[in-house]
């Protein structure tokens, strides 16, 4: 059976394996929801924390998302990875 992967969880720094790719589609659809903190996104996924802010780091390194906040981080979308994805597709 083939997963539908969120299209900003292909990574071109990294390479895309298939639990990558389900986390980071995971953690993406929390986050178009809105901006959350690692916590929330960790009561409402079924990912470890550890997990989670290794796959934010990685979307931090390709501009997908940003923190805002010093102590607790709030993580939010940047477009950027939309950007991408409409030019590679010719869009």
């Amino acid at each position: 059976m083939k997963s539908n992967y969120h299209p900003k969880a292909f990574l071109s720094l990294k390479k895309n394996v298939r639990p990558g790719l389900v986390a980071r589609t995971e953690i993406l659809f929390l986050l178009e929801k809105g901006s959350s903190d690692t916590k929330a996104i960790l009561k409402k996924s079924k990912l470890g924390y550890s997990s989670i802010l290794h796959h934010l780091h990685l979307f931090e390194a390709e501009n997908i998302v940003v923190h805002k906040g010093k102590r607790l981080y709030i993580w939010e979308l940047t477009g950027v990875g939309q950007q991408r994805l409409a030019n590679a597709t010719g869009i």
